[in-house]
Parts: structure tokens; C-alpha cells; sequence
């Protein structure tokens, strides 16, 4: 059973203002503000830096090796969020898994359409490779949009011939402009946070007239052959659910080392609430897990007391 933690965030989630309709830069503003409510551990160092051109920051929890990274893509549908909205979540996870983050701000819709976020997304890996970084020890991750920009940044480096990460961790991706998954309506009532109809609109946004079936818009369209070990976490409550089993039915299809964890009960990207819920926490480790099982870092039981 769901803890009664989860219950209070769904309830502020369907209690919150509804912005749809608004503009885009109250939009972004509202979920800029959210970031009052998930302060950043004192402990942990964030630090600017320009990745090729694209505004990054390095974030790192105490005891995180220098060697392995997180590139972290953050989500938002292709419209909203940033570092800073993310910074925490990011921060969860490079204590977890013992590494340091790169996570970067992409240019967004509707003013930077598709391939805007791919183009930046794989401008700033390079740039991170060309900084002595081996592949073997990086892991590529991202949530909703940016789960579905994890898997085109891979596409895109891998048909450019660019050296690949030892994994990529996909948390709650969006990754079919079209919205056809079953769960877009099976899951209409459960899911608090994201309706087929938002899908569509930022589909529309993002594409900007580009076909919907482009693979590195939608991932779901492309050849998944090639790629490195995938995990994906999902949510049973949310409009994405199929997003998530699709993807890793096409990447095992392709012969792709795939990890597919269904979350009873949880949301669109549980995990960004760590600080508040204990299974957002247990899902932080166990990506943490994982991400030190491919970068070659010693396991541990449980990461410290948040």
C-alpha cells in the first residue's frame, strides 16, 4: 500500500492553480517557485559551467567521484523546468549513486522547437567527453521529456558514431508526440499532474509542424538497436504508464539490455518528491544502485540519512 505521504502530495498537486491556457512564462514561473518547498542539502556544491555553449552546472553530494557523472537531462515537457527546478532531485542522486552530475539547461518550446533540445543535448555530452571523461564511467538520465531526450541524445550520438554511455536511466519518459498509449485514458483519472490533452499541446508546441512520428521527437519511431543498458522507472498512476512499456518492449525487441520497474501507485516522476516520500527515496537508490553497477563503483547497502 501506498504510504499516507503520497496522498498529501497528490492532494496539493490537485489543489494547485490551473495554469493551462496561461502563458508560458507564468507557467515556467510556477514551476520556478516550487523549488521553495525542496531545498538543496547544505552539503551538497553546485557549480556553473558552459558546456560547449549550453549553460550546465556541475552538482555534487559530498564523496562523489569525480570520475563517474550523472549527465542529467531535465523534464518539463520540452517547455518548462530547468537546473534549478531539478537540482535536488539531481542532487538525490548523485549522493545515491556516489557520482557527480552534469545537468544542463537545454533551449526550450515553444522558442527553440525540435531539434533544439536534441542538438543542445548532444552538444553538451561532447563537450563532456572532451573533457577527459570516460563513457564507460558516465550514465545519461533524464525525467518525462527529458526521459524521452535521454533515449534521442543516445540515438543521435550513436548514428553519429559518438563513443556511448556505460547506461541511461529514464525516469517517467515521454517518448510518443501522438499520445496513443492505452494508459492515456485508462490512466486519465489517476494521474493528479498530466492529461492526454497536455500531451498534445506540448506536442504541438515542440514539433513546431515537424511529423510526430520523427524518431528523435518521438522515440518510440526509432531504431533502438545498439543502445546501452536501460533502466526505467514508471508509475502505475499516470497517463505515461505505456510511454515506459512500449519503450522497453522496443529496445528488448532491438536487443537492448532493458530494466522496465513499474511503481504501484505512484506519479508522473515520484521520484522528484525524495525529500517527502519514502518511495521516492527507495527509487533514488535503487537508481543509485544501478548507476554504480555500470559505472564499475563499489555497491552499498543504503545511502546516508537524507
Amino acid at each position: 500500500m501506498a504510504s499516507q505521504q503520497l496522498q498529501t502530495i497528490i492532494q496539493a498537486i490537485r489543489s494547485r492553480p490551473d495554469l493551462r491556457g496561461a502563458p508560458i512564462e507564468q507557467r515556467r514561473a510556477a514551476f520556478e517557485a516550487v523549488t521553495t518547498f525542496f531545498p538543496v542539502p547544505q552539503d551538497v556544491k553546485a557549480e556553473p559551467v558552459d558546456a560547449g555553449g549550453i549553460p550546465a552546472e556541475w552538482i555534487a553530494a559530498p564523496a562523489a567521484d569525480a570520475g563517474r557523472v550523472i549527465y542529467y537531462l531535465h523534464g518539463g515537457g520540452y517547455a518548462i523546468g530547468s537546473i534549478n527546478t531539478h537540482r535536488q532531485m539531481i542532487s538525490h542522486l548523485s549522493r545515491a549513486a556516489g557520482a557527480r552530475a552534469l545537468a544542463i539547461d537545454y533551449r526550450l518550446s515553444p522558442e527553440h522547437p525540435f531539434p533544439a533540445a536534441v542538438e543542445d543535448a548532444t552538444t553538451a555530452y561532447r563537450w563532456l567527453l572532451s573533457t577527459g571523461v570516460d563513457p564507460a564511467r558516465i550514465v545519461i538520465a533524464g525525467d518525462s521529456a527529458g526521459g524521452g531526450l535521454t533515449v534521442a541524445t543516445l540515438v543521435s550520438l550513436r548514428d553519429a558514431g559518438d563513443p556511448l554511455p556505460a547506461a541511461a536511466v529514464c525516469l517517467s519518459p515521454w517518448v510518443d508526440m501522438e499520445a496513443t498509449g492505452d494508459s492515456m485514458t485508462t490512466k486519465a483519472e489517476a494521474d493528479p499532474m498530466i492529461s492526454h490533452d497536455d500531451v498534445l499541446e506540448g506536442a504541438r508546441a515542440y514539433l513546431n509542424g515537424a511529423n510526430p512520428r520523427t524518431p528523435l521527437a518521438s522515440p518510440i519511431h526509432a531504431d533502438l538497436s545498439g543502445l546501452p543498458p536501460l533502466l526505467i522507472h514508471v508509475g502505475t498512476a499516470e497517463v505515461l504508464l505505456d510511454d515506459s512499456t512500449r519503450l522497453a518492449e522496443k529496445a528488448k525487441a532491438a536487443g537492448v539490455d532493458v530494466t522496465l520497474e513499474p511503481w504501484d501507485d505512484m506519479i508522473h516522476v515520484f521520484q522528484f518528491f525524495a525529500s517527502r516520500l519514502p518511495e521516492a527515496q527507495q527509487a533514488i537508490d535503487r537508481i543509485g544502485q544501478f548507476m554504480r553497477e555500470r559505472t564499475g563503483a563499489p555497491a552499498i547497502a543504503k545511502t546516508s540519512a537524507r
